[in-house]
């Protein structure tokens, strides 16, 4: 025995109702699940005005960084195979210094802006690279904020253990229009030492 007409049609219009639900629901779903585009990087860094010591001013949290307590740095110098060494120091939450040594290589020649860095060596091969994008950087390489393309890690630095407010008001700017929250961003403590001279200064690598 089959259903009368009007029966049928209203099975019909429920299942159209129901896959119209459904197939919005979707949409909604893979819009709010929609990755951010990345940030976009310089338009070029030249690499030997970029290598040196350079201050941690300030960081968003990470697994790798939370046993530093205190005095960042990053020092950067070229290897012969073309790579760059990166010594990343602070002191610990024991007040000791902690040092890590990896390497960095570039993957975007064109504008030497996107690196990828690897603190992880077996048998002379270097593991688990991670992204290391330059999206700001001062005309005189005075201060640096790299980033990642997934907006999970990021760093602002600079050659002095601290930076000027507007500086720092300059670079949160650029941070939102990069897509990144500011506030992320925890201050980094450059503690100062006594020296033999009876001053203060800040720790050196």
């Amino acid at each position: 025995m089959q259903p009368a007409a009007p029966v049928r049609q209203r099975y019909r219009l429920l299942s159209l109702a129901l896959i119209g639900l459904a197939l919005l629901a979707s949409t909604q779903a893979a819009r709010a699940e929609a990755p951010k585009p990345p940030p976009e990087t310089v338009p070029y860094v030249d690499l030997d005005r970029y290598l040196g010591t350079w201050f941690e001013i300030a960081h968003i949290p990470n697994r790798f960084q939370k046993h530093c307590r205190s005095n960042t740095t990053a020092q950067y110098q070229r290897m012969e195979n073309q790579r760059i060494e990166v010594i990343n120091r602070c002191i610990d939450k024991n007040g000791k210094l902690d040092a890590a040594h990896g390497v960095a290589r570039v993957v975007d020649p064109v504008t030497n802006a996107k690196l990828k860095v690897s603190f992880v060596s077996l048998f002379g091969w270097q593991l688990f690279w991670g992204d290391y994008w330059i999206l700001d950087l001062a005309a005189d390489y005075s201060y640096a904020l790299v980033g990642t393309p997934d907006y999970r890690y990021g760093w602002i630095l600079s050659r002095t253990p601290a930076l000027p407010t507007d500086i720092r008001a300059g670079i949160d700017a650029r941070l939102r229009a990069s897509g990144y929250d500011p506030a992320a961003f925890h201050a980094t403590p450059q503690e100062r030492r006594p020296t033999l001279m009876g001053q203060s200064s800040p720790l050196q690598p």
